[in-house]
């Protein structure tokens, strides 16, 4: 019996899920320092920062508009931890950007691409929420807006999934490529970030 899509995508998730990554792991116990944090939000900010190009490569004008309003605040998280979303420097996260600015110039592999971020966005920005208002409260409220935005945000990945569906098989086996590749990306820029502050994470 032929696998359906929907189980093709989940199984890639699965395999790369960023909830089970050290890292959000370490955020959501609190064991993550805040020059993680910061770190984090300097460097993945250069992801966030594509997002727009991702919806546009396949006609959605405005949720690319939303998702640069997104980037801002994106902006705004860093600000709050006293940094700014600069030019990544660690390896994985510009791996990460010359996958997706790859995948981000064609409509199929977009889609893909896309739904390995937005599907699992929700349950991360969920996590870092709790992690945060449990762990990170002197932070101050400026650290949430970004991921309280995107928490009950189900509607992007369902639509994408949907258009998806409909694609020709061979679209969408190339859409499934893009999302394990993306995942993978996705996945590995967290190794990345996470490994810059092991030393202080064990102290």
């Amino acid at each position: 019996m032929a696998v359906s899509l929907n189980d093709r995508l989940a199984s890639v998730i699965a395999e790369y899920n960023l909830l089970e990554h050290p890292f959000y792991v370490a955020w959501s116990e609190g064991t993550l320092p805040v020059d993680a944090l910061k770190t984090y939000a300097s460097e993945y900010g250069n992801f966030i920062g594509r997002v727009a190009t991702g919806w546009r490569a396949f006609g959605e004008e405005a949720i690319a508009v939303e998702e640069e309003e997104h980037a801002v605040l994106w902006g705004e998280f860093a600000k709050s931890l006293g940094t700014e979303v600069r030019d990544a420097e660690v390896a994985e996260v510009n791996h990460l950007t010359n996958v997706v600015d790859g995948h981000f110039s064609h409509p199929v592999t977009a889609r893909g691409a896309l739904y390995a971020f937005e599907a699992q966005q929700p349950f991360t920005s969920a996590s870092k929420l709790e992690g945060l208002d449990t762990h990170y409260t002197s932070l101050g409220a400026d650290v949430r807006p970004y991921f309280e935005i995107h928490v009950n945000d189900t509607a992007e990945p369902a639509m994408i999934l949907d258009q998806l569906n409909g694609l020709s098989v061979a679209d969408q086996d190339l859409a499934v490529a893009a999302c394990e590749e993306t995942c993978k990306a996705l996945y590995d820029a967290l190794t990345g970030i996470h490994a810059l502050h092991m030393t202080e994470i064990k102290g």
